[in-house]
């Protein structure tokens, strides 16, 4: 465990791993845009990481993990989630709510006050958005496909990134796509048509654009018995 890490390098670390989990490099204008900073204070962020040997950056390039890096980025993630299932389990926050509430000070919990408050929640394996906590030492988060993917007859549980657009996640509350629901495929219509998913005992159309927002795990697929449980970071 590397000591010591800042806010602002958690809340980077974080970064990084969403722009590099397809295998490419992360680059610190897509960085500041999702951090919400100035270029030039996420570069020398960086500069501070790659001098303790968590991430390569090679300028005009990008940045990636080093081991250890990544593992950092899986901790400071396990950490945001695991503060957010408390804040809507515990004190009664919308998950949308609590996502944005966690960095407040989800960086100043002493690891074993973290711990405990794991325990208190009886270990959760779900953040509120309905995406996997990592365990702890845990090297990599495998990924979620998207409900668009799925075919008729396919289901699937439903999870819902943060950074989905407010309005969007309205509109997927007023259908019943929320996080954790159980849904199945009803209809796919071709030419990257709509799609129509059976929620509960209502059936729900939504949008190719829309549907692709929307991640799943556990899926059973209908022409197979077995699931399939990928994941991915918020």
């Amino acid at each position: 465990m590397t000591p010591d890490l800042t806010k602002s390098e958690r809340e980077t670390l974080k970064a990084v791993y969403r722009h590099t989990r397809d295998g490419g490099e992360a680059h610190t204008g897509h960085l500041a845009e999702t951090l919400g900073l100035s270029p030039g204070t996420v570069t020398a962020t960086v500069k501070r990481l790659a001098d303790r040997g968590l991430v390569d950056h090679r300028p005009y390039h990008g940045v990636t993990f080093t081991d250890t890096g990544r593992r950092e980025a899986i901790s400071a993630i396990r950490r945001h989630r695991i503060v957010e299932r408390f804040l809507a389990d515990m004190l009664g926050y919308a998950w949308n709510e609590a996502d944005a509430l966690a960095p407040a000070f989800e960086h100043d919990l002493p690891d074993e006050v973290l711990e405990r408050m794991f325990v208190a929640l009886h270990r959760p394996e779900t953040c509120p958005h309905g995406f996997p906590i990592p365990v702890a030492g845990q090297v990599e988060l495998p990924l979620l496909g998207q409900l668009y993917d799925l075919e008729p007859g396919d289901q699937a549980v439903v999870a819902v990134p943060g950074s989905t657009d407010p309005e969007v996640m309205s509109f997927l509350a007023r259908l019943g796509i929320v996080p954790d629901v159980h849904v199945e495929v009803r209809e796919k219509h071709p030419f990257d048509g709509p799609l129509v998913v059976r929620v509960g005992e209502h059936d729900r159309m939504l949008g190719e654009k829309v549907a692709r927002q929307v991640h799943v795990h556990n899926v059973v697929r209908a022409h197979d018995s077995g699931t399939s449980g990928a994941a991915v970071a918020s």
